[in-house]
């Protein structure tokens, strides 16, 4: 064979060999096409498995390229697809990845957990847009810019790297005023799980020493002195609620407590390495002292922002704690924690502010007549917790699918066309998946349909309600017979005790299992407390002022 006639058949192989390739890829477009749009446009779209068909597509397609023996798994000679489904964890979501791994991807997780529906229409939607669109991976940081939870940053490009690449070892300071975690604690929480999903690690630092001086920021008036003991209690109740969002296992997280340096310093050894780093000037242009000039900004608050800037260097010096996050309003007190950092040791650290959970009217969300809403169910019933999630404003409802849960972004830019009824869609999408991750699935069912139940039977604004007088709570309190029989659900105690021994009682969602369960008048007043009989019978109980 001469050299014209090889360089020849050369060409014509390589020729047949891409045309091959160009048609299994053209195929596998179709045929995924074709059956996405089918399960998009179907009359029982919202029963279909997706992920099941997306998974036998891609079966079909890995044999296609293995008889025909092209591709193997490398990216350039196959196909390649961006996996957008809605409830895996950010190592396989929102991923570009090559098709034989979306094949193990989806027979890992399939079937879906039973108390979950296959993928929404919402889904279908995304997925088929970012198969035939092109779509990129969008990074963590990226997610977190598109969902409006960063607020500021000191230096955006390294921080961006370190996030990314699960770089960063950060903390977030809570400080334990009270032996329950609250809404309010809920965003930093979440932000703090979503970093360690990509590898990230985070350090939850108690305040059991920063909360003896008291956080002045936002505050008019001084903050209520608490003793060690009530500090040390209330730093021991938040781990098991910061559990539910952070992985502590195997060294993938810690928990610490500023108690452990703060409360052996030496006042004036302390002053001498400490304070020629602080210059006081400065510090009185603070954005965190501003609320309490006016009344008198007292020496001891005015150390707070030592103590949280000694914490960073702390951090730093103890377990390479390389990035800070906190509130918006905790801005002034982070940068001087990075200048302290590059003073003393000559080294760089970062500051990240998380946006405030506002209201669309500029006021801190959280609240009710009765108080905070705590993430504690002894303190806030589950039933009572949704139902604040269920019925925020319109105006913050997709706000706080952004910043709050882990619904995929994608999802909720669709929610951003809602208007009218469709909203309530989206209010009890947020409520579930907030309870879901405060209280587990069992309790965000119930919670739920008895929200359901309640609307179907006359809504909230038209339930019967009832005022018991001050007199009906002997010493403070007024018991679950007494209540039912008050309210008109039951005529006398004996039914009252016969309805909570079969179990057909429900207090603020919780099902009544003790007939010497009492509620406090605390408890009832305000908005009162929902009580349900049976299936359909509801009373709203308050207190008649």
């Amino acid at each position: 064979m001469s050299f014209v006639s090889a360089w020849h058949y050369i060409i014509k192989s390589l020729k047949i060999k891409l045309l091959g390739k160009i048609l299994i890829i053209v195929l596998t477009k179709a045929v995924t096409f074709v059956i996405m749009t089918f399960a998009c446009l179907s009359e029982q779209r919202k029963s279909i498995d997706v992920r099941g068909v997306f998974a036998g597509v891609a079966q079909l397609v890995e044999q296609l390229i293995c008889n025909q023996q092209v591709g193997g798994s490398s990216p350039s000679t196959s196909s390649i697809f961006y996996f957008n489904m809605g409830d895996y964890p950010r190592g396989q979501r929102g991923q570009t990845v090559n098709l034989l791994s979306v094949t193990t991807v989806v027979r890992i997780h399939h079937p879906p957990p039973h108390h979950e529906k296959p993928c929404s229409f919402i889904n279908c939607k995304v997925l088929v847009i970012h198969i035939f669109m092109g779509a990129k991976d969008m990074t963590l940081y990226e997610e977190l810019t598109a969902r409006g939870l960063i607020a500021q940053v000191t230096n955006e490009e390294e921080i961006r790297d370190m996030l990314n690449n699960g770089k960063a070892t950060f903390y977030i300071g809570f400080d334990p005023t009270a032996d329950s975690l609250h809404v309010g604690h809920f965003m930093t929480l979440s932000f703090m799980k979503r970093l360690q999903m990509v590898g990230n690690k985070p350090i939850a630092l108690v305040g059991g020493g920063t909360a003896m001086i008291g956080d002045p920021s936002a505050k008019t008036d001084l903050r209520d002195m608490m003793t060690v003991e009530t500090i040390d209690h209330n730093c021991e109740s938040f781990k098991e609620q910061m559990s539910k969002f952070i992985d502590f296992s195997e060294d993938r997280a810690l928990m610490v407590n500023n108690a452990d340096w703060l409360r052996r310093l030496n006042y004036l050894e302390f002053l001498r390495d400490v304070g020629p780093h602080f210059s006081v000037n400065r510090m009185l242009t603070a954005e965190c002292y501003k609320n309490r000039m006016e009344k008198g900004l007292t020496f001891l608050e005015f150390n707070y922002m030592i103590m949280q800037a000694y914490d960073f260097y702390e951090l730093f010096l103890r377990y390479g704690c390389n990035m800070q996050f906190g509130g918006d309003d905790q801005w002034s007190n982070m940068l001087a924690g990075t200048e302290l950092i590059r003073r003393k040791l000559a080294k760089d650290a970062h500051a990240l502010t998380i946006t405030l959970l506002l209201t669309s009217e500029g006021t801190k969300m959280g609240k009710t007549v009765k108080g905070a809403v705590w993430l504690d169910p002894n303190k806030t019933s589950p039933f009572e917790f949704y139902q604040y999630w269920r019925n925020v404003d319109d105006a913050d409802v997709i706000k706080c699918l952004k910043l709050l849960t882990f619904v995929p972004i994608e999802e909720i830019w669709e929610m951003e066309k809602w208007q009218g009824e469709q909203l309530n869609r989206a209010k009890e999408t947020l409520a579930f998946s907030l309870t879901e991750l405060i209280h587990g699935t069992d309790i965000a069912v119930q919670s739920r349909d008895t929200a359901r139940e309640l609307f179907k039977s006359g809504g909230a604004a038209d339930m019967p309600s009832v005022e018991l007088a001050k007199i009906d709570f002997a010493d403070g309190n007024v018991d679950i017979l007494l209540l039912l029989q008050k309210s008109g659900l039951c005529q006398t105690k004996s039914d009252a005790r016969r309805a909570v021994d079969q179990g057909g009682v429900e207090v603020n969602g919780e099902k009544v299992t003790s007939i010497t369960m009492s509620f406090t008048i605390d408890e009832c007043s305000g908005e009162g407390i929902v009580v349900k009989k049976g299936k359909k019978n509801f009373r709203r109980v308050c207190v008649k002022q």
